[in-house]
């Protein structure tokens, strides 16, 4: 048992300001000089120890301190149910130090009690706000703080010890999406219907256990007010979402996760948040966490507000939100959401609407400065980690090392590959032919990032369609056609992600506010789709060659493009070891082929390890290859020929 104890024990300065044992509020501090200054300068990445509320014992009384970023306030108290909201019983004092910090300890006050910020802000505007630092929240739609700890006995020492070869970029990556709401809820019919952290605990992990995925992303966990935003518009940056339980059931649930092998990622959004009034927005009265100029400040897209990189207390502000779930939750790594937002500056803005950078750019320079710190403070603090973009332009290095003038990422979704894969397969196979060099497209740039390939949440919304009637034909050839894009994904180099209920054939698009389709599970297509992601996932995790030179120039090779009127393409995946190696034959139109021939270097005996076709995938099961013979071409040079069955729509994996 591991008796790392998440709360702030033992990292406290001593009270730097004398106690008065006589006033509501005692005047305490967590805050040392040095504190301030790195929290003014934008390079403080452990605000969660310092601001927030927090358990203490003072003069031998316990109760719990408060700490509030407010530089424009001219009075702050806590109020809450303990003081029967009253805003002048426990009024918190200002440093003197023009630090705008606002803090003070409450005697006597318990763990569980909800609470606001009362704030006279900039020209006496009274706001009531929530803690920006808060460990836990009300369930929205209430929108109080809750004064909590974080102690939890945690039991993945052997995950953490364990975790820096699964988290490599030279591991296999197989990364089940999953949005927590609306996996399963106890009643799909009523959107106010949620699993608790220990239902979710007790279904999930044995499912992505049973399919063999190597991670799981969440959609944000962080608190957030409106359930329509997916979690993508929060004002809780260190709070998972009090819908399903409090703090400690969801470490339980990564804890379980880690316990079974599968790590965890997280959403996160330092790219904007909501107006709500308990929120970020307006925090003092004045444009507080977000720019004062509205062309640098507001987000058409999303009606929402972009934060003040260049200043240096929400640098730290945000920093310190990343490294916290990665410090306190154990989580293997976040995922940066909307990172094309936050680089550009005429992001959705047309001519006129926003101003260029102090060299005519359209760069946003703070925001990079930000982003490369981000990165490079978490890979210094936690190196068994990953950082993934999602980011969809040609800006240059997002996933190169800062040294090397990239912003420093472990890793970018590759939305080109995700976008010309679905229009090649959406196509009639007949037409396939025409369109060859768009789906091999994707090698002549793969080499410029290390590539995530997502079929994400986005693909299945807003009328784009479930992913099984993206494709063509009728139902048989949907299954093999959804089953072939899968197999070419899982084949392809780069970490692949899978949103939920893609694995089965999810007939209707996403609905955050159901749950997935599944009463499907009983039909054999969809069931035996299920049985083919989770042997396409062992077959990454088996072989080599999938997976350690999966960023690599010398772990992929094109072997025959030259059949573009049969649309059948091969090429090899190349691990370390040259023994590791596999063949991978497309099939994209419903033709099957016998006797069809390949010709390849080296290797004189071949294998079928892998047959989308299968009967017990709901294929045909009639075509496929127990015995593969091979003629010796030319001696000196190594090259055979071998011959192969291809079944219709289908791939098929040589070793």
């Amino acid at each position: 048992m591991n008796n790392d104890r998440n709360g702030i024990k033992g990292d406290r300065y001593e009270d730097k300001f004398f106690v008065d044992s006589t006033k509501p509020v005692w005047n305490y501090s967590l805050f040392a000089d040095d504190d301030i200054r790195n929290f003014q300068q934008g390079t403080h990445y452990r605000l969660y120890q310092h601001f927030g509320s927090h358990p203490l014992k003072v003069l031998d009384t316990d109760g719990y301190y408060f700490a509030v970023w407010a530089p424009n306030a001219t009075y702050i108290s806590v109020t809450g149910n303990f003081n029967d909201w009253d805003v002048n019983a426990h009024p918190l004092v200002v440093r003197q130090d023009n630090s705008g910090i606002w803090e003070g300890f409450i005697p006597g006050l318990k763990k569980g009690e909800v609470y606001k910020y009362h704030i006279h802000g900039f020209k006496g505007r009274k706001l009531d706000k929530g803690d920006p630092f808060a460990w836990f929240w009300e369930k929205r739609p209430h929108t109080a703080s809750i004064t909590w700890d974080l102690d939890f006995w945690w039991n993945d020492e052997k995950w953490m010890e364990i975790r820096k070869q699964r988290n490599s970029l030279q591991a296999p990556w197989s990364v089940y999406e999953v949005h927590l709401a609306s996996w399963l809820r106890p009643d799909r019919n009523d959107e106010e219907s949620y699993s608790t952290y220990d239902e979710i605990k007790e279904r999930l992990v044995p499912y992505v256990k049973e399919l063999g995925f190597t991670h799981v992303e969440f959609m944000p966990v962080m608190e957030h007010p409106f359930d329509g935003s997916w979690g993508y518009q929060g004002t809780g940056y260190f709070a998972p979402t009090s819908r399903f339980g409090d703090p400690q059931g969801f470490m339980s649930l990564v804890d379980v996760l880690h316990a079974e092998g599968i790590g965890v990622i997280l959403d996160w959004v330092p790219s904007h948040f909501p107006y709500d009034a308990h929120g970020l927005f307006m925090f003092d009265g004045t444009h507080t966490y977000e720019y004062a100029d509205m062309r640098k400040g507001f987000h058409p897209d999303w009606n929402s507000y972009i934060f003040n990189y260049k200043r240096g207390e929400v640098k730290s502000f945000l920093i310190s939100s990343a490294r916290y779930w990665l410090d306190k939750y154990h989580a293997d790594g976040i995922r940066v959401d909307a990172v094309s937002s936050m680089l550009k500056l005429n992001y959705s803005r047309t001519t006129g609407q926003w101003e260029p950078n102090e060299y005519g750019g359209d760069g946003n320079l703070e925001a990079i400065a930000f982003i490369k710190d981000l990165n490079e403070t978490i890979f210094r603090d936690f190196p068994d980690v990953q950082t993934i973009a999602e980011e969809a332009t040609d800006w240059p290095g997002v996933s190169r090392p800062t040294f090397k003038d990239g912003l420093g990422f472990g890793m970018k979704w590759m939305m080109g590959w995700m976008h010309d894969t679905l229009d090649y397969f959406k196509m009639d196979p007949l037409f396939r032919k025409y369109h060859q060099d768009k789906f091999t497209f994707s090698m002549m740039y793969y080499y410029d990032e290390n590539f995530m390939l997502p079929f994400s949440h986005d693909e299945v919304v807003h009328g784009k369609s479930p992913m099984l009637y993206k494709m063509p034909g009728d139902e048989w050839q949907k299954f093999a056609n959804l089953r072939l894009m899968y197999s070419y994904m899982f084949t392809h180099p780069g970490g692949k992600l899978l949103f939920m209920g893609d694995e089965f054939g999810q007939t209707s698009e996403w609905n955050y506010k159901s749950d997935l389709d599944w009463h499907l599970l009983q039909f054999d297509p969809h069931r035996k789709l299920k049985d083919c992601i989770g042997d396409l996932n062992r077959l990454l995790r088996n072989e080599p060659a999938l997976y350690e030179n999966q960023f690599s120039i010398y772990g992929f090779e094109w072997i025959d493009l030259g059949h573009r009127e049969s649309s059948v393409m091969v090429y090899r995946r190349k691990g370390k070891n040259p023994e590791d190696d596999i063949l991978v034959v497309l099939n994209m139109t419903p033709v099957v082929h016998r006797d069809w021939k390949i010709t390849v270097r080296d290797k004189s005996a071949w294998k079928e390890i892998f047959n989308s076709d299968l009967e017990k995938y709901w294929g045909t099961g009639d075509v496929y290859n127990p015995d593969i013979s091979t003629q010796l071409l030319e001696e000196e040079n190594g090259v055979y020929e071998i011959t192969v069955h291809l079944p219709a729509l289908a791939a098929i994996v040589l070793k």
